[in-house]
């Protein structure tokens, strides 16, 4: 009740500015082109968690088959498609038709855990939708942007946004193909290492207690809300020619901004002010986490996609190396109170969960109101910023380290006495 009350309030919130919300952009796709084919098929994929191996085979072809009839459609009516995907609609008609299944033909304990598939599979859908609308609302409400004082503290960081500007640049189209392609799936990474979490739910019957899903649509839901607090639009924006005269100057990638006391500055009422903290970074170290304990093959493509991703939000521009701070120190306190939450609170939850608060609080109150002593210094605020990030990841490794249960030796079969 409570998500449905948040979606019914972003959509009475998105209507106020003339353009659709999360729920009606999402009803749209039951025929209309789909934003992201790949992303409805992955979530038809969480939804098939729950179903047996032959369950999913129908489930797959009927998906595939549903979309290329609408295709045939689409051709037949002379109507091609000029945005989005031509395909999806297929996946998410599965999905629905789950739910209508789960209702009418389930009962106990399968119906529930068909519509816990189902939920699972929208809720991935309705966290896309549900951003897109949150991201209207940052550029229609906050017109002032902070993105001076940002930069201007950056300068601790030794700007690494221009330098792997440059760099991605140097690359070419091939390198800058690579990195929006990880920029853009990241979702669908996310699911890759969600279903390896929950292969077993089919013969358990049961989710398990904490999974990477829960970890992404948490940093979706609270990641928004600190965009209204502090606005900020970013690098390729605010100094670089996508800013048109919005800009400060055209400065990014090739020459540093100047060192200058910081002001709010007004900008355009498109651009998402999403930049702090970098939720793009909080979902790739999220998905390096959980990747974890996966096999080898998980565990590499974890560290790349992080990786890919750090590249790909400093070398395009979208964020400054302080939102990418924040987003590490966001993800891990999320991620401590989430597995706190379904292990049971205990002190070492609450003492990481309120440290890992605190040091990002720290770190946006620093970056607005210390922005010179931050750049005049930086080989004081540097190393500063940096250990504070490595504290919460420390204290994040050796808290859940603690939390993993301990193997039992085998005990010994005592000497037989002669």
């Amino acid at each position: 009740m409570v998500t449905l009350g948040f979606l019914i309030a972003l959509e009475m919130a998105a209507r106020h500015y003339g353009l659709p919300g999360p729920i009606v952009a999402q009803a749209q796709e039951v025929v209309f082109a789909p934003q992201s084919g790949f992303l409805l098929y992955a979530s038809m994929a969480l939804t098939m968690v729950v179903l047996t191996w032959r369950q999913r085979l129908i489930a797959a072809g009927t998906a595939i088959a549903i979309d290329a009839v609408i295709l045939l459609v689409r051709w037949v009516a002379d109507a091609p498609v000029t945005e989005g995907h031509p395909f999806g609609n297929g996946a998410l008609w599965v999905i629905l038709g789950c739910a209508v299944i789960a209702v009418t033909r389930r009962t106990g304990r399968e119906r529930v855990l068909l519509l816990k598939g189902v939920g699972l599979g929208l809720l991935l859908v309705a966290g896309r939708k549900t951003g897109d609308t949150w991201l209207l609302i940052t550029s229609k409400t906050r017109p002032i942007v902070l993105d001076q004082y940002v930069a201007t503290a950056d300068h601790a960081l030794g700007n690494p946004s221009w330098l792997v500007g440059r760099i991605v640049t140097a690359t070419g189209p091939v390198g800058a193909h690579i990195l929006d392609s990880v920029y853009t799936l990241l979702p669908v990474a996310a699911v890759v290492v969600a279903m390896y979490q929950l292969r077993h739910v089919a013969v358990e019957r049961r989710f398990p207690g904490h999974h990477l899903v829960r970890t992404f649509l948490v940093i979706g839901l609270l990641g928004p809300a600190i965009y209204m607090i502090f606005p900020v639009v970013g690098p390729v924006f605010a100094y670089g020619a996508d800013g048109g005269h919005w800009a400060v100057a055209n400065l990014w990638p090739n020459t540093s901004a100047p060192v200058s006391v910081p002001h709010h500055m007004s900008f355009d009422e498109i651009t998402p002010r999403n930049c702090m903290p970098s939720l793009h970074t909080a979902w790739a170290t999220a998905i390096f986490i959980h990747s974890r304990k996966g096999p080898r093959v998980l565990r590499y493509a974890g560290t790349f996609w992080l990786l890919a991703t750090l590249a790909a939000t400093l070398g395009f521009g979208y964020h400054y190396g302080a939102d990418i701070v924040a987003g590490v120190v966001f993800t891990l306190t999320i991620e401590v109170a989430l597995r706190s939450l379904a292990r049971g609170w205990d002190r070492s939850g609450i003492q990481l969960v309120a440290y890992g608060t605190v040091v990002f609080t720290a770190l946006l109150v620093s970056y607005r109101y210390l922005p010179m002593e931050m750049a005049d210094h930086p080989w004081v605020f540097g190393p500063l910023i940096i250990l504070a990030m490595t504290s919460v990841v420390h204290g994040y490794v050796r808290t859940t380290e603690l939390w993993e249960p301990k193997a039992t030796p085998a005990r010994q079969p005592e000497p037989e006495m002669v």
